[in-house]
Order: C-alpha cells, then sequence, then structure tokens
C-alpha cells in the first residue's frame, strides 16, 4: 500500500448510516465529527502506511455493522483524538456535546492501561476494563469496533507485539463480546487471534476447509433446496442460507481430540422465519423427513442464553447420510444472535436512547451486572481477579429453580452458591437442597439443567464455616465471611453494653442519666465513633475499656465546675486565655495541633510556659497534676495550621482543583506529600484555617468533588 493511502472515505460510512439513519442533523454531526478527527490527526500514518484518520473511520464504519446510534458512531470516530493529539475532554464537550465527550473518554480511558496477560496478577486490567466500561456499554462496543479494525491491520506490527495483542484480544475482548452476544465481532477476533498466535494451525484448517469447499457446497446447496420445498409446500414464508463455521471454532474441537472429517456441523443451514410458532413447527417438519440424532436438540428460544441467544439447534442425518447442523430461529433474534445487545438500542426505531430502551438493554447485561456485584463486595484484588478469571469469563452452567427461572453459575457450583445467588437470606437459612426430585450433599456438582430447590428454615441457626471449602463462587464466599464478621460484631456489642452496665454499677451511676443524649454526644466526639452500638463495640471488643468511657463524663463535669467556679478575663489580645494568669507564654501542641473551636486544656511544661493540648489528646492521660485551664478568645487574630488526608480516585486534575477550592475558601496551603496507592492516591496537605467551622466546611466541599472519597483530619 502506498505510504498515506486513505483505504476507506466518509462517503462510505455515509453510505452505510443511512441504511438505517435518516435525519439529516445526524448526518451533518457525524460529517463534523469526521473532519475534526481528519484535522487533529492530519500528518500521522500508522504501521501500515495508511493516513491515520483511515482507522477511526474504520471503526465507525464497523459500528454500523451493529446499527451504532448517531453518538457511538461520532465517538468512533473521535476515539484517539483525547489520546493521540492535542485535543481536550472540554474541547469535545464544546464541539459535540457531554455525551459524545464521555463516551470518547471511556474509551480512552481504558486504552491508556497498559494490560498484560503475562501474569495473573496482572488480570486487574480486568477489573478495570469490565467495571469501568460497563457504565456505558457503548464505550465497550467503540472498544472492541476499534480493536476488530486494529487486528485486520495487526500484519503491520512486529512479530512479538503481534503476538501480545493477538493474546489480549483472544483472552479479554472476544469473551466480552461473546457475553454481549456480538456474535460477528467476536467470531472474526477469534479467527484473527488464532492467525497470528498460532499461524500453522490456522492456515492448516483454513486449506483443509477450501480443500473440501466444493463438495460440501454441492451437499448444503442439494440440502437446502430439500428442506426450502419442505418449508414452502407447507406455506412457511422463510430464508434459508448456509452457515460456514469459524476456523476458531473448529480449531477449539480439534484441540479436544475431535478429527476434521469428525466435525459434523461443518455442514450447517440457517433457516429465518417471522414468529416463534413457526420455528416449532418447522423443527416437526425437519425431524419428520431427516432422522435428528439424540441429545443434540437444543431449545434457546424456551431457555435463552444469558446474553439473550435465542434458536432452536438440531442436528440430522442428511443428503447422502451427511450430518447437519440446522438453526432455526425468527428474524428478530437472529439480530440478537449476531447483534447482541446492540440489537436493542431504540435508535434503529429512530428514536432516542430513552430509559425504556436503556432498560431493554441493561436486562441483557447479567454478565456486567456479576462484574458489578463483585466489586460492590470490596473483595481483594486476588479474590476479584480470580473470580472474573475463573467464574465470569469461565465456562457456566444453566439450571432452573423449580419455577423455570434460569441462573447462570460458575462450573463446578454446588447447592450452596445457588442459594446465595437467588437471595442472600435463601443462602443464610438454608438447611438442605433438592435436584431434580432427589436429596443431595451440599457438597454435590451442580449440572447443566439441573432443577434445584432448596429448602428454608426460619430457626436456622445460619450457615457452616465448613460452606467456605464447598461453594465455589468467591462471591459465595464473601457472603459467607460477611455473616459470620456480623455476628461477632453483635457479640461484642452485647459484650460492651454488659460491661459498661457493670461498671456503671460499681460506681454507683445510674445508667440511663449516664447515656443522656449530651453524654453519649461528649463520648462518641472523644472516641471518634458515630453511634450507640459503636461505643459498645469498642468496649467489648477491648478498644476502650469501659472505665476509660465512664473517665470522659467524669473528666468533663470537674472542668465544668472548675469553669463556673474561676472567671475567665477577655481583656487580653491573646488568642489563648489561660485561667488566672494574664500573660504567660503559651504554646500549640504539636502532637495535636488544637485549633480555634477545638476543647483545649492547658500543660505546665518546665521552663517553656504552657503548652496547649486538645483534651482528648491521649498524651495527657496521667498528668492531672500539671494541668491548668485554658480557653480560645472570642476574638481570634491568627491562622492555625491543620493537616488533613484525602483519599482520591485517579483524576488528572484533582491537585489543581483542590488548590482552587483552597484558594476561593480563604485558606493558605503550607505543604503537600502525595502518596500513590493500588487503587487511589492520598494527599497529605498542610492547611492554614480560621477555626475549626472554616476547616469542616472546607472538607465538606471537598468531599462534594465525585472523585474524592473522604477527607478526614489528621491528629499528628
Amino acid at each position: 500500500m502506498t505510504k498515506g493511502k486513505q483505504k476507506y472515505s466518509l462517503e462510505d460510512l455515509i453510505d452505510k448510516v443511512k441504511t438505517y439513519i435518516n435525519s439529516d442533523e445526524d448526518i451533518a454531526i457525524i460529517e463534523k465529527a469526521y473532519y475534526f478527527a481528519k484535522n487533529k490527526h492530519e500528518g500521522q500514518i500508522r504501521y501500515s502506511g495508511e493516513e491515520y484518520i483511515n482507522h477511526p473511520l474504520a471503526t465507525a464504519i464497523i459500528l454500523t455493522s451493529v446499527y451504532a446510534d448517531t453518538a457511538t458512531i461520532c465517538a468512533g470516530i473521535l476515539h484517539d483524538t483525547l489520546e493521540d493529539t492535542d485535543t481536550t475532554r472540554q474541547e469535545l464537550e464544546q464541539e459535540f456535546g457531554k455525551e459524545i465527550a464521555n463516551l470518547v473518554y471511556g474509551v480512552s480511558k481504558i486504552s491508556r492501561i497498559n494490560c498484560s496477560t503475562e501474569n495473573d496478577a496482572l488480570v486487574e486490567y480486568y477489573k478495570k476494563i469490565i467495571v469501568g466500561m460497563s457504565e456505558d456499554v457503548r464505550v465497550i462496543i467503540i472498544k472492541l469496533a476499534d480493536r476488530l479494525h486494529n487486528m485486520r491491520t495487526l500484519w503491520a506490527l512486529p512479530i512479538e507485539k503481534r503476538k501480545k495483542k493477538a493474546k489480549e484480544t483472544l483472552e479479554i475482548l472476544a469473551p466480552i463480546a461473546h457475553h454481549l452476544g456480538i456474535n460477528k465481532i467476536k467470531s472474526e477476533l477469534e479467527d484473527l487471534s488464532l492467525r497470528y498466535l498460532k499461524p500453522d494451525v490456522f492456515y492448516d484448517i483454513a486449506e483443509k476447509l477450501n480443500n473440501t469447499k466444493l463438495e460440501r457446497d454441492n451437499v448444503v446447496a442439494e440440502m437446502l433446496t430439500s428442506v426450502s420445498n419442505i418449508l414452502t409446500e407447507h406455506g412457511i414464508k422463510h430464508e434459508i442460507k448456509g452457515r460456514s463455521k469459524s476456523i476458531y471454532s473448529i480449531y477449539k474441537k480439534l484441540e479436544k481430540g475431535r478429527k476434521f472429517s469428525d466435525i459434523y456441523d461443518l455442514l450447517a443451514l440457517r433457516i429465518l422465519v417471522e414468529t416463534e410458532q413457526e420455528c416449532y413447527t418447522i423443527i416437526g417438519l425437519i425431524h419428520s423427513k431427516y432422522k435428528p440424532i439424540p441429545k443434540r436438540f437444543k431449545d434457546y428460544i424456551a431457555m435463552p442464553k444469558e446474553n439473550g441467544y435465542q434458536s432452536l439447534h438440531t442436528t440430522v442425518f442428511g443428503i447422502d447420510g451427511y450430518l447437519f447442523e440446522i438453526q432455526i430461529r425468527t428474524y428478530a433474534m437472529d439480530e440478537v444472535a449476531e447483534n447482541g445487545v446492540a440489537s436493542h438500542w431504540a435508535y434503529k426505531e429512530h428514536k432516542d436512547l430513552t430509559k425504556a430502551s436503556r432498560n431493554a438493554t441493561e436486562s441483557k447485561l447479567q454478565f456486567f451486572r456479576a462484574i458489578i456485584e463483585l466489586n460492590e463486595d470490596k473483595m481483594s484484588t486476588e479474590d476479584f481477579v480470580n473470580s472474573v478469571k475463573n467464574e465470569v469469563l469461565s465456562d457456566s452452567i444453566y439450571v432452573f429453580s423449580p419455577k423455570g427461572d434460569v441462573f447462570e453459575l460458575p462450573k463446578g457450583s454446588t447447592p450452596i452458591d445457588f442459594a446465595y445467588r437467588v437471595h442472600t437470606k435463601i443462602g443464610e437459612s438454608m438447611i438442605g437442597a433438592i435436584v431434580n426430585n432427589n436429596i443431595v450433599p451440599l457438597d454435590y456438582e451442580l449440572q447443566d439443567n439441573d432443577i434445584v430447590k432448596i429448602n428454608t428454615s426460619k430457626n436456622s441457626s445460619g450457615p457452616s464455616k465448613e460452606w467456605l471449602n464447598i461453594a465455589k463462587s468467591t462471591q459465595t464466599k464473601n457472603k459467607i465471611r460477611s455473616f459470620f464478621t456480623k455476628n461477632e460484631k453483635n457479640t461484642y456489642i452485647e459484650k460492651g453494653k454488659e460491661l459498661l452496665e457493670k461498671e456503671l454499677r460499681k460506681k454507683k451511676i445510674p445508667f440511663n442519666d449516664f447515656l443522656s443524649d449530651s453524654n453519649v454526644d461528649i463520648i462518641l466526639d472523644a472516641i471518634k465513633e458515630d453511634n450507640l452500638n459503636d461505643l459498645y463495640y469498642v468496649i467489648g471488643s477491648n478498644k476502650f475499656s469501659a472505665n476509660y468511657i465512664v473517665n470522659i463524663i467524669d473528666k468533663e463535669n470537674k472542668e465544668e465546675k472548675e469553669i463556673k467556679l474561676k472567671p475567665i478575663p477577655k481583656n487580653t489580645d491573646a488568642d489563648i486565655i489561660v485561667d488566672g494568669i494574664d500573660k504567660i507564654k503559651v504554646n500549640l501542641a504539636n502532637c495535636c495541633n488544637p485549633i480555634p473551636g477545638d476543647d483545649i486544656i492547658g500543660y505546665i511544661t518546665k521552663g517553656n510556659g504552657i503548652s496547649i493540648h486538645r483534651k482528648n489528646c491521649p498524651n495527657l492521660d496521667n498528668m492531672e497534676d500539671r494541668i491548668v485551664t485554658v480557653n480560645w478568645n472570642d476574638t481570634i487574630k491568627n491562622k492555625y495550621l491543620a493537616t488533613i488526608i484525602i483519599y482520591s480516585k485517579p483524576y488528572n486534575n484533582a491537585l489543581l482543583e483542590i488548590m482552587q477550592k483552597a484558594s476561593n475558601s480563604n485558606i493558605s496551603i503550607d505543604s503537600m506529600k502525595t502518596i500513590n496507592k493500588t487503587d487511589d492516591i492520598l494527599y497529605e496537605i498542610d492547611i492554614w484555617v480560621n477555626n475549626l467551622e472554616h476547616l469542616n466546611n472546607f472538607i465538606r466541599d471537598l468531599n462534594n468533588f465525585s472523585y474524592i472519597d473522604s477527607v478526614e483530619r489528621l491528629i499528628k
């Protein structure tokens, strides 16, 4: 190919778009996206020698094959502008709107991740790519189209890069396409991956297919005519065609020990009709003429696959004894089989992506819901990686409830996994299981098409810890562990309450008087907990003794009495007033960094005046003989240093926005330290504030940023 030559044209794209989108406004924005991208990529050349614009254009053309909406096509054209040009997200939003800008950002975000499948630890990529993309399924489809065109031109890369890209495609992206039901993209991704990973095997199968093509074509044509005549005789309008088997699917069968000559579904027909009833009628007509092979009939219409696939499958002895696999489905079912979730998008009816159409799409995304549920379970990275790899992306079984509801489970699952998949409460109250009308042990390995009934009891004491060794799913195991953690917490709460009651009886303090609303607020503030159960828990788990908790209120009462007895002078310029002394040297303690608004107390040092601490500073325990009463003045002149910790998700402009917020809040930043973690970033920031209210308002404002998980004040 001549360097710089463009293979596709804008006219090619528009011609394909117009087959299902006729709005002049939509066509105009697609053309605008093309010229914007062409200008941005000007002068860039791909490894294959083409102008760079050819790649995003080809990506968009692939998207039209699954009837992508206007926003998706525009994002397909623009998908590399953020990564490979000087374009900003704000510029895209200004030119094309928020929806398109978000789609482009979604694709570029996952493209920046350096993926490797060489060791399992790096399969954390699964988490980022799948969970991140599942926020909008269109981002995934753009990524698949992008990868498909890259695979078509993979020959231009060095051999090692080809193999790495092919392995990544086969292990990560092709399974995603499968779970989304986009067969036309999945099959080509698999075939192209095999071509570069195992070229000898690929071309050997291709040669064998080519050598037998004439014979197969003749037999298929004869069988096609015979079946078509049967349907026409019975007045059934239909479309019938021969179906080719993908090279990769043949390779997988050969890998299992099958001989090439024994792969009977090399000869295949697909019949398309209007109604579901006609599908079942046709099965009867074909079986009355051609003998079916036992156990090869599959009814995916009554029992659809998790990705929405529906069809009837049968294998029969056809013309001259050749074996034929025949698929029978409606046109609508064929749409889903080829395009998966994309077939449900409302833009095919020339509407916007309404809430109802999005719900229809989401109903087909059980795969992604499973991933999101795993992520919400807060499991460790290692557990998450193993769950995605061994459960979500591996072989599944399909079992039924007694009412006929279908559940997808990882292969090797037990009745315990089934019970927890139905509902956590079912799992926790489970006392036994019946499979196919037979009582089975809880470690029974479920098989495809099993009908599972779970026996429960209100009096059940909950799961056994032994179940952790029986359950297959990591998600199930985490729910069992959560049960025991919760129970242990309840035990600590009861124990803590008993210990506190015992301590109060010993000191002859009425329980209800001690736990007045004002006292509880004082205690919770001192121990940094949220509610009464948390208070009982820290006592029961020995974090604080009951005596320590009671002393918090005793100490508070003593200090109140002292304050009432001694007048506090207010005619001073100092920010801190020492009880009974007009002028004395005071220093803020570095251990707890008090600021105006904090409850404070003074400690008489040897030769360095009075050190000012927060009242709950642990360094003052057992030093009551050198404590003096101090207070903040009504008028504070100075600013005070406080340290905060910010837990943030990775975000390019985080520091800039934090500093802008500080400046707008009249807060000065003294120093800043960044600590990178695996999944998030920590910022430790020293700031100058007027008082506690000033600090708390700033913390509240920071918590409103979407990328910030939490902010807390650090007491060093």
